[in-house]
């Protein structure tokens, strides 16, 4: 273990507060965990801190609190003893030292007092396991007793223990192994992929809210596809979404294959990845397909086919969202439309395509009509160039379909220019079903570019469908219309 001080990592005064904190406490105090590894991977100063006392944490906090200007709040959780206090942009988190026990039903510790290498082995990884002194004697020492630091420099996921003992503790470690590495380009060692898949039915402990946490920090990743892959290829993407393994493999009936869905889902995935950092878009990504293995079939004269999955798809999507406790709001509603239109623009491509096809398309894309072609044009996973050029060509063709005819017809974000009121009045209504009718023969009108997107040609051609429901328009609204 190497005998070398870092005070570069402990620059920030807050350090030294700690520090007289611990001493005049006569405790000992260390930085641990995520920052002291972010410092030996240069990826700029974190703002979160964990410190560990040998001896009451929340004690260490209450007297940090003293110490600093107008002694901030300290948040204490005495169930895990542990206590917070935020300063400025840093969020502070002290506890005492522990080791644990686990009872193979959870994964909650039994937790009693412990010694600083008891703490460290009770960590998920070596590169989590360093800590740095914060005695006055021993200012920034490392403390490195698994070689974290050269876990590091090698790129490689290890536990400090046996990592079958590791994983089966604590299950939510194996989706953790699996984050870093995508996050880091690290390497899981084969140790460890094989306690992963040996422990990976103990992942049904693990609360859905902190395994989406960790999917969602995968899925927010330069390359998706690495976690995605070990997840898969330890059997935990099973046990997590069912729906995306399900795509998984080729038939072939009558010398007829269908391509592998769920490895073209993955591609798709880092696709847009490459191009866009929205997260909700990025799921829309990994679902988009989901409802090709219900919808699959095989036709004698056509071969296999998926015909509605895009509509089963979007259905899945809430089923799946809740399920795993995902937000049911505007980002669910965001995948499930993209989900649902996602084969829309490829019937654009065609040359002989109608204003009326893309007005229609604007009108239910709306506001996401952008991201929409960035998924079709993620979704073009050919390793035929000349089929990818053209792909792209005919998809850059439709972007300019879309630019022309909104510009010309503001069909986005489309609001009726004569309103429910205004057919009451005209043709002096109580409510009724003849409203929606004349509502939804303009909506259509308009769409089908019958008549443009105005108030004027909307309103004769109200009168006009109210004369063929049988309706008599008021003698303002037909002076109005001759005048029109």
């Amino acid at each position: 273990m190497e005998n070398r001080r870092y005070e570069k990592a402990l620059a920030d005064p807050i350090f030294k507060v700690i520090s007289k904190a611990a001493t005049e406490l006569e405790l000992e105090a260390y930085v641990v965990g995520g920052y002291v590894r972010d410092y030996f991977l240069d990826r700029g100063a974190k703002q979160d801190i964990d410190v560990v006392a040998m001896g009451s944490g929340i004690a260490l906090a209450e007297k940090v609190s003293q110490l600093l200007p107008g002694s901030p709040k300290v948040r204490v959780f005495k169930n895990f003893g542990t206590a917070m206090i935020r300063q400025d942009d840093l969020h502070l988190e002290f506890v005492g030292a522990r080791k644990e026990s686990y009872r193979k039903d959870s994964r909650k510790p039994l937790v009693e007092d412990g010694t600083l290498e008891e703490d460290q082995k009770r960590r998920d990884f070596t590169i989590n396991a360093m800590a740095l002194d914060l005695r006055p004697e021993s200012f920034a020492l490392l403390l490195d007793p698994f070689d974290g630091r050269g876990d590091l420099k090698n790129g490689i996921i290890r536990t400090p223990l046996e990592p079958g003992i590791t994983y089966s503790d604590d299950p939510l470690r194996m989706i953790r192994a699996i984050r870093f590495a995508t996050q880091l380009g690290f390497q899981i060692t084969p140790a460890s992929l094989e306690a992963i898949e040996k422990n990976k039915d103990r992942i049904r402990i693990v609360s859905r809210e902190r395994i989406v946490d960790e999917l969602q920090k995968i899925m927010a990743a330069d390359q998706p596809s690495v976690g995605l892959t070990l997840l898969h290829n330890t059997g935990l993407l099973e046990y997590i979404l069912p729906e995306l393994t399900a795509l998984r493999g080729i038939e072939e009936i009558e010398g007829q294959r269908h391509k592998d869905n769920f490895w073209h889902t993955l591609e798709v995935v880092d696709n847009i990845s490459r191009t866009t950092d929205k997260l909700w878009l990025r799921w829309a990504a990994l679902l988009h397909d989901i409802g090709k293995a219900p919808t699959k079939r095989f036709d004698t004269k056509i071969g296999w086919t998926f015909h509605g999955h895009e509509f089963v798809g979007s259905k899945m999507v809430y089923s799946l969202f809740k399920r795993l406790r995902l937000p049911l709001n505007e980002h669910m509603k965001y995948v499930q439309k993209l989900v649902r239109l996602s084969s829309r623009p490829v019937s654009l491509s065609d040359e002989h395509v109608t204003d009326s096809a893309v007005r229609r398309l604007i009108f239910d894309a709306g506001n996401d009509v952008e991201d929409l072609m960035t998924l079709c044009e993620a979704d073009i996973t050919t390793k035929n160039p000349r089929k990818q050029k053209r792909y792209l060509r005919n998809f850059k063709a439709v972007r300019k379909k879309i630019k022309e005819v909104e510009e010309r017809d503001r069909i986005r974000n489309f609001q009726p220019p004569i309103t429910g009121e205004q057919i009451m009045k005209a043709f002096n209504l109580k409510p009724c079903r003849e409203i929606g009718k004349i509502k939804d023969a303009i909506k259509e009108g308009i769409l089908e570019g019958e008549i443009p997107n105005d108030p004027e040609a909307a309103h004769r051609f109200m009168i006009q469908k109210g004369l063929e429901l049988g309706l008599k328009p008021s003698v303002e609204a037909t002076q109005t219309n001759k005048e029109g």
